[in-house]
């Protein structure tokens, strides 16, 4: 079988390396364009590594992409995290279409931060899946779903790394096996089932502290590492990651305590406890940044 893989960073690389553990015939890697003052994408450097053939176009929405797609005579096409758009007339060019991995339970959480929604909203589950991706976003029909749990102190990059990631790359060889032996499903989404959320960004990721405790808890484990969950200590964004929940109390943002472990800030209904932030320079221990801001027992964060 004649298999194109059209993807990117680590989780691109970690497919194409069990294709090639297992001799697949890869004859073209895709994968976005270089930026300048970024290192190689490892997809693309594993491939080069192997002498495969690499192929970087700024979009396929034109003629020329057509004909690449057209050129490479596959017959499956797996896009293990591509973030171009790639329209449908391409999609299908390979003898068997293309399937996509995305990591969440579709038709929930579609869009771009799949992962770290389910752990904002406080869901115990998640999971993948991959499917024949259309011109709709995230909304083509189903080929396989896995599932893991979300565990009640885990962050987006416990989930993503220790299970999402490794599942995912399982998941892409088996459906590889099921549409090699005819075996691959296409259960169409019920998308009023379904969710959309856009990117959790900077405004995602403020924490208010006048929400419950829990709340302000999964807004930080969201954005742990990327965005960042956010307040302020008076002019200074103030980025949290390592936290936990705490049973203090005090009005909301109040620091209620601060010791060698870092610090303590209320929240309703509890406090969080925190282990380590970002303020004007890399992350540091909370304690760290206690003793460098001058942050005392009293002040309110988030003003």
């Amino acid at each position: 079988m004649r298999i194109v893989v059209h993807g990117q960073q680590a989780f691109g690389r970690a497919v194409l390396e069990k294709l090639l553990e297992r001799g697949e015939n890869v004859v073209a890697v895709c994968t976005a364009p270089d930026k300048e003052g970024r290192p190689v994408d490892p997809l693309k450097e594993l491939a080069l590594e192997k002498g495969l053939p690499v192929h970087q176009p700024d979009s396929w929405k034109t003629p020329e992409a057509l004909e690449l797609m057209r050129s490479f005579e596959a017959d499956v096409c797996m896009m293990a995290y591509v973030l171009l758009f790639v329209p449908t007339e391409v999609l299908e060019v390979p003898k068997y279409g293309s399937f996509q991995y995305h990591p969440s339970l579709l038709p929930m959480h579609r869009g771009p931060s799949s992962i770290n929604w389910p752990i904002a909203m406080g869901a115990t589950k998640t999971g993948l899946t991959i499917f024949w991706p259309d011109d709709g976003l995230d909304e083509g029909p189903i080929l396989l779903q896995k599932t893991c749990d979300i565990g009640p102190d885990e962050t987006l990059g416990d989930v993503y790394f220790n299970k999402l990631f490794p599942m995912g790359v399982d998941a892409m060889l088996e459906s590889l096996d099921l549409v090699r032996d005819g075996k691959a499903p296409r259960v169409v989404q019920n998308l009023d089932e379904g969710s959309y959320e856009s990117w959790f960004g900077k405004k995602a990721a403020k924490i208010d502290w006048s929400q419950p405790a829990q709340q302000v808890y999964n807004i930080i484990r969201a954005g742990n590492p990327q965005p960042g969950a956010w307040t302020t200590h008076g002019e200074t964004e103030v980025k949290i990651f390592n936290a936990a929940l705490g049973s203090g109390s005090g009005k909301p943002g109040e620091v209620i305590a601060a010791d060698a472990d870092g610090f303590e800030v209320a929240a309703a209904e509890g406090s969080i406890r925190i282990a380590r932030v970002r303020a004007d320079g890399g992350k540091v221990p909370a304690a760290e940044y206690v003793e460098s801001s001058g942050l005392k027992v009293g002040e309110v964060l988030g003003a």
